[in-house]
């Protein structure tokens, strides 16, 4: 077996452990495992890269290489044992702008070792220059785009400019028009290649993927995050068509579709449609006074909600990223131990973007080994709410907001909810009254039924487990939790942040 066919082995092998790690990582129980496969497939793909590149080039560029691993490996472990959960979503986004410049420079070095040296044909046959110069337009293209949309996520999700979206005169003219740009220069580009247009395409690029992202609102991060996840897969096929891998290939198609279809799945939960998506249209600029209160709330304490939560019969946990933020994971599921051990009936509704990545809020409840079991889905807990006890919104705000369903002139109208309201009781765990990432203010928080504790969302929880601890056992879980869950009512704008 010659090196080559050794590598080409490794690449079917790589590119197989690549699909059994989606398969994994699309179940809980099954994730662990998927992470694995992933890992062992990137491994073997870039030994077999290494190793079949050390015979084809110098001794020097060999060396060039392996620096340049080195020194990714130190950054990405460096990264990996530093970054908070609540974090993930901003460093994901900076990976796909890696993805996304990679592809441009493929794209450019193709450019200058092929057509630039006016002898293309003795590289590529004459009957495939036409395809060859679309493929280094068109990697360049999607590489630029992703490279400047994933900076703008970056920045948006790390709050390090604002996330209301960026409102330009015309902005669907504006995007279609880059978009009839880039075909025209394309097919002018297969005709007549030259350094000009090549640089016109990349400035029209890195603009078109700027705008897309700024002009989406901070609410509906997480669906640009799986949008840009899909973009990098296909710049990263991209590439792999420019430098003749096959492997690259498989893999930017396996990101891009996955990312396609996770982005559809996001898109049918936030009642979006995925073409305006993928156009960056639907930003929604959130009315003025989002912060507004809408009436009275009620603030309780955590003992009142211990006991609320002593006499209930069935209790449902929403979290969402206020939970990430206040690392209230790991107090939420030994709240959840010590109400099932007391004969409650607890369960947990997950809204598909809670958190600011999709998947967000399963891995923290993964992570502090809350049973798969009782961790749902909307779609499956939705129903369950109206003979629900006590519902606990631990730091979730828009996907929890009735004006979704009720109010056709909201920002999120449309958008499929938790209907945690419907409830009995519901005990709102927030630091204060200020509207959620989408900065729209929730009426829920006003409703008779409600009622607000105020506070870091860990100790919050931790002050609640005390006070069940101190109650000692519970007296019966077969009542309903009845009475006012608030001790006092408060006029608006009495806790401000």
């Amino acid at each position: 077996m010659t090196a080559t066919t050794s590598a080409q082995a490794a690449d079917l092998v790589a590119a197989l452990l690549f699909i059994l790690s989606l398969a994994g990582l699309s179940q809980h129980r099954t994730s662990r495992a998927g992470v694995v496969f992933g890992i062992a497939g990137m491994g073997l793909a870039l030994l077999a890269t290494v190793v079949l590149a050390a015979r084809e080039i110098s001794a020097t560029a060999t060396i060039l290489i392996l620096v340049a691993m080195a020194i990714g490996a130190v950054a990405g472990l460096w990264r990996a044992r530093l970054v908070a959960m609540t974090e993930m979503p901003e460093l994901i986004a900076i990976l796909h702008s890696f993805v996304g410049v990679a592809a441009v420079l493929v794209g450019w070095n193709s450019y200058f070792e092929v057509e630039a040296k006016g002898d293309a044909q003795h590289v590529v046959p004459a009957e495939l220059l036409s395809i060859h110069h679309a493929e280094v337009f068109i990697g360049i293209f999607i590489g630029a785009v992703t490279f400047t949309g994933s900076v703008v996520a970056f920045l948006k999700l790390s709050a390090r400019i604002k996330s209301q979206p960026l409102m330009l005169p015309g902005k669907n003219a504006l995007n279609l028009g880059a978009l009839a740009a880039f075909v025209a220069l394309t097919v002018w580009f297969t005709i007549a290649p030259s350094l000009g247009l090549m640089i016109a395409v990349t400035v029209l690029a890195l603009l078109l993927g700027l705008h897309l992202v700024a002009a989406i609102g901070g609410g509906d991060m997480p669906v640009v995050v799986s949008m840009l996840n899909s973009y990098s897969g296909w710049a990263a096929a991209a590439a792999g068509f420019l430098l003749n891998s096959n492997l690259l290939i498989v893999t930017g198609a396996l990101v891009g579709s996955s990312g396609a279809y996770l982005s559809y799945i996001m898109c049918k939960g936030m009642n979006r449609s995925f073409i305006s998506v993928i156009a960056g249209g639907f930003g929604i600029e959130a009315p003025a006074g989002g912060d507004d209160e809408q009436g009275e709330h009620r603030e309780t304490s955590a003992e009142d909600a211990a006991e609320l939560l002593g006499a209930a019969s069935s209790v449902i946990i929403t979290p969402g990223y206020g939970m990430a933020v206040a690392q209230a994971q790991h107090p939420v599921a030994e709240l959840t131990r010590t109400l099932r051990e007391r004969g409650v009936d607890v369960r947990f509704g997950v809204h598909p973007v809670a958190g600011r990545l999709p998947g967000h809020m399963n891995v923290l409840l993964a992570e502090a080994k809350v049973p798969y079991d009782v961790v749902l889905e909307m779609d499956e807990i939705n129903d369950d709410f109206e003979q629900t006890s006590v519902v606990l919104v631990i730091g979730a705000n828009d996907t929890v907001n009735p004006a979704a369903t009720e109010d056709p002139t909201s920002p999120i109208a449309g958008m499929p909810v938790l209907r945690a309201w419907e409830a009995e009781n519901v005990i709102v765990f927030k630091r204060s009254m200020a509207s959620g990432y989408a900065g729209v203010q929730n009426p829920l928080f006003f409703r008779e039924n409600t009622a607000m504790l105020f506070g870091d969302a860990k100790q919050s929880v931790e002050s609640i487990l005390r006070a069940l601890d101190d109650a000692g056992a519970p007296s019966g879980a077969g009542g309903s939790a009845s009475g006012g869950a608030g001790a006092g009512r408060q006029t608006a704008g009495a806790s401000a942040e």
